[in-house]
């Protein structure tokens, strides 16, 4: 599964490269943000200043495509990975769960607000001629 990161920094790593990402994963939100990529070819680490202050994923993957975007506000590294079966993408999983459960909910109270379908009709009323 090809997964497309976003980081506001500039991180060049080959087309090719196996890397490991570090998650963190908000519980309440299901939003996830990268902590950590590290190239295992070249063995360098790129690593955001936040301190983890939620649930941690770790995963690995190669690297498909790199783009890095200079210059401006908008200056920031697009990769394109290809997540390793065993572990990959486990923090959009995560995210998907977290939606499904809330499409679970809003499901269930639309079926209260309308009566739900496991009631029993009402029997008719006996007609007199």
């Amino acid at each position: 599964m090809d997964r497309k990161l976003v980081v506001n920094a500039h991180i060049a790593i080959a087309r090719g490269h196996r890397i490991e990402v570090t998650e963190r994963v908000d519980e309440l939100t299901g939003e996830s943000g990268i902590l950590s990529v590290l190239d295992l070819e070249s063995g360098i680490r790129y690593r955001s200043v936040e301190a983890p202050d939620s649930e941690i994923l770790h995963w690995t993957g190669r690297v498909v495509d790199c783009t890095v975007v200079i210059g401006g506000r908008g200056s920031h590294t697009s990769l394109t990975v290809t997540a390793d079966s065993e572990r990959g993408g486990s923090a959009g999983a995560r995210v998907a769960l977290h939606a499904a459960d809330a499409a679970v909910d809003a499901a269930k109270a639309e079926a209260d607000r309308w009566g739900g379908g496991d009631r029993l009709p009402e029997p008719e009323p006996d007609r007199f001629w």
